[in-house]
């Protein structure tokens, strides 16, 4: 699911974002890599920000939500580097990436993946973790370079039917929510053009990560304010159904591969100090149930809800992530 349109839908919930990131933080000297571009690999004319550390027989490589960069994982990569090669990276157009004449669907953003990771002479076997928008990537590039991924965590991945299967759950409330996302963004790009206001800025952006320090948070704000991030998030947000069908096309076993999917606990539909609705009730079993369908493609995949985690597992509670990305690592010794 787009992480701006769930940001967009969390927005309403007064303190619902800073209550699920309360305990995200990572060490400010970690934070420090994600701050700054690290290694600008050339791809064919234009550079991918890449950050790797750690060592080791595999690598694990993490993709982000839609709109999103590699900040998204530093609560967890350096974590994971601990123990074998980790590596990040801005898709195009995001973070401190170089934009791409090309449109911003999973099957362009796997193809500059395998270049970037080629060019940088980062050899598989590849242990890949996406999330949201990332996990329908590299899933994507699991099917399209079957040789070089030997494991899989996905966290709250994007299905390529989620939007019809949950819009119709929600009786066409969905489309409308994102309708109106989509209407708000365009905008948001369109001022990015002339220059935001720090008025603007806050509507548009919203607030910075709470687990973010200083240097990050300034970071993210500059990226945030550019132009060129906007074109790139509005190329990724407004071209999902593509993602989807080529994730379609893809859709096969995964055999006996590892794989850990991770599901919210937390809906984005929820209001603190509410009852659950029997509506979010059958919304949130849907959106388990793809995942679960996702996990059952491989003999050896499996799905867990993580408890008080919302969309973004990852900040909400990093260490469900550490964890399951440890389980696949075991499985491959």
């Amino acid at each position: 699911m787009n992480v701006k349109k769930l940001a967009t839908i969390l927005a309403a919930i007064p303190g619902a974002m800073a209550a699920q990131c309360a305990n995200a933080a990572a060490p400010i000297d970690q934070q420090l890599a994600f701050s700054k571009p690290q290694q600008m690999i050339d791809i064919g004319g234009r550079k991918l920000n890449l950050h790797c550390s750690g060592s080791g027989p595999l690598t694990v490589v993490f993709d982000s939500p839609s709109s999103d960069a590699a900040w998204s994982w530093v609560g967890v990569q350096p974590q994971i580097a601990r123990r074998t090669r980790a590596c990040v990276y801005d898709r195009a157009g995001l973070g401190f990436s170089d934009p791409s004449p090309r449109t911003g669907i999973s099957g362009n953003a796997v193809e500059d993946l395998h270049a970037l990771l080629g060019k940088a002479g980062i050899a598989p076997p590849y242990v890949m973790v996406g999330t949201s928008y990332g996990g329908a990537n590299v899933q994507l590039y699991a099917y399209r370079y079957p040789a070089e991924v030997k494991g899989m965590v996905l966290v709250e991945p994007q299905h390529e039917d989620e939007t019809e299967r949950l819009d119709k759950i929600v009786q066409g409330k969905l489309k409308q929510i994102y309708a109106q996302q989509n209407g708000m963004e365009k905008e948001c790009a369109a001022q990015a053009e002339k220059g935001f206001t720090p008025e603007q800025l806050q509507h548009c952006v919203g607030q910075v990560p709470p687990h973010f320090g200083p240097e990050l948070a300034k970071a993210y704000l500059g990226v945030m304010s550019s132009a060129r991030h906007w074109r790139a998030a509005t190329s990724e947000d407004f071209n999902f159904d593509q993602g989807g069908d080529q994730l379609r096309a893809a859709r096969r076993s995964f055999g006996d591969m590892p794989l850990v999917v991770l599901t919210r606990s937390v809906s984005p539909f929820a209001v603190p100090g509410k009852p659950q609705s029997g509506l979010n009730k059958a919304f949130e079993n849907e959106n388990r149930k793809m995942h679960k369908e996702v996990a059952a493609l491989s003999k050896r995949g499996s799905e867990r809800v993580v408890p008080g985690a919302g969309h973004i597992i990852q900040a909400d509670k990093p260490q469900a992530v550490v964890k399951a990305i440890n389980e696949v690592l075991d499985k491959l010794k």
